[in-house]
């Protein structure tokens, strides 16, 4: 089942070979993709911008060359493969948004019909499609990734809650009822979202990177100094390189590290011996 506009080319940003923004190359005739059995195809109205698309983009993360960058979409279903139509209610026309799958920096995504889902009128397309990577991974990281052990008016960390999933996620560890510990470089404390935080460090921007300098302030004596010595049950890790050192300083007995992205750089490997002083766990 399918619109009979489709066209046999789009547009599509494309990496050919790994690299920096130069790996990423316009295609104005790249081949529209064929719709298996299981998915849609949609006509992208907009699409995610993500920190982990320059992961991918870099080669830090592995995927094979060719492809079509971005990890979220948005637009109108035009087609459906057979069991698509069979075993899910999406129609021709719906307005949905799509999550977890490489491929949609371009004009049209055949995507999972799992991944999809129906845009609400009263929501709107940008509101639906910010909730996405972003919005999930904040959830998951507040909601279950901490394996609960952290619980109601206990300490947490979080560090860049001026940026993308990060202010989600200090905004959902008040909704769970934590304590929340945020830092922010300078540039961005303006945008950290109003009662996000109990206590919100700021650091200098760090000298020609897109990220603070974590070691403009001892942030585990700070740390300490808030919790009474205590430090912190769970801790939301997206800088990596520059923050391991410090969170796995940060982390009160039997507290959680969750290293969930690298945006200073990967984590390099970490002896397990590290957590054994305090009994603590890392994800």
């Amino acid at each position: 089942m399918a619109d009979s506009t489709i066209p046999d080319t789009m547009k599509a940003i494309v990496v050919k070979e790994t690299g920096g923004l130069e790996a990423m190359t316009l295609d104005p005739s790249y081949p529209v993709p064929k719709v298996g059995d299981n998915q849609v195809l949609i006509k992208n109205e907009f699409a995610g911008l993500n920190f982990i698309d320059t992961y991918y983009r870099s080669g830090l993360y592995k995927q094979a060359c060719p492809f079509v960058s971005g990890q979220e979409g948005g637009g109108t279903v035009v087609a459906l493969g057979s069991k698509a139509s069979e075993e899910s209610d999406l129609q021709i026309g719906d307005k949905v948004v799509y999550v977890a799958l490489v491929g949609s920096y371009c004009e049209y995504s055949a995507v999972p019909a799992s991944k999809v889902v129906k845009v609400p009128e009263s929501i709107g397309m940008e509101k639906a499609l910010a909730c996405m990577v972003q919005g999930l991974t904040a959830h998951y990281l507040t909601t279950d990734a901490h394996a609960g052990l952290i619980q109601k008016d206990q300490w947490c960390l979080i560090y860049s809650v001026g940026s993308g999933t990060c202010q989600w996620a200090a905004q959902m560890a008040k909704i769970q009822g934590y304590k929340v510990i945020g830092t922010t470089s300078k540039s961005k404390a303006n945008v950290v979202p109003k009662g996000a935080c109990d206590e919100l460090i700021v650091l200098d921007p760090a000298e020609g990177k897109s990220h603070a300098d974590y070691n403009a302030i001892d942030i585990p004596k700070k740390v300490m100094e808030i919790t009474n010595g205590g430090g912190v049950k769970c801790i939301v890790d997206g800088v990596g390189q520059s923050t391991y050192d410090i969170s796995i300083k940060c982390l009160a007995r039997r507290g959680i590290w969750i290293s969930f992205g690298n945006a200073s750089g990967p984590v390099p490997p970490i002896p397990i011996s590290r957590f054994t002083p305090k009994s603590a766990f890392c994800t």
